[in-house]
């Protein structure tokens, strides 16, 4: 089994910077893909940032340049960095772990972002 913990959100003012934590606790971390998503007021969850098995990160466009995916396979965690904070970053962020060998899908929690102008 596996958990996923986040920490981190808060508040933060236009142009602001917050760093997100996820620790995983379980067995396999490193065959995980590992991801942000997030999800705003009426809005559906998207995908924010993935890690491929610590091989490439990729970025939806509109974090690009200003959110930084991290990870650590030593101590199983991931976080993100994000600065120039905008209020439509404003969302409730998830970790999220998937094996797609095992077809295993885990998510964490949330943590809220606010964002004001």
């Amino acid at each position: 089994q596996v958990h996923l913990v986040e920490s981190g959100g808060g508040l933060a003012h236009l142009g602001g910077s917050l760093r997100l934590s996820c620790e995983f606790s379980g067995i396999g971390f490193s065959l995980y893909h590992m991801a942000w998503y997030r999800q705003g007021p009426g809005k559906e969850r998207e995908l924010v940032a993935i890690n491929v098995r610590g091989g490439q990160t990729d970025y939806i466009d509109s974090v690009m340049g200003r959110f930084t995916m991290s990870r650590d396979n030593t101590k199983n965690t991931i976080s993100l960095q994000m600065n120039s904070l905008k209020p439509e970053d404003t969302a409730v962020y998830y970790c999220n772990a998937k094996n797609i060998q095992i077809e295993a899908e885990y998510w964490g929690q949330g943590t809220q972002v606010t964002v004001s102008s």
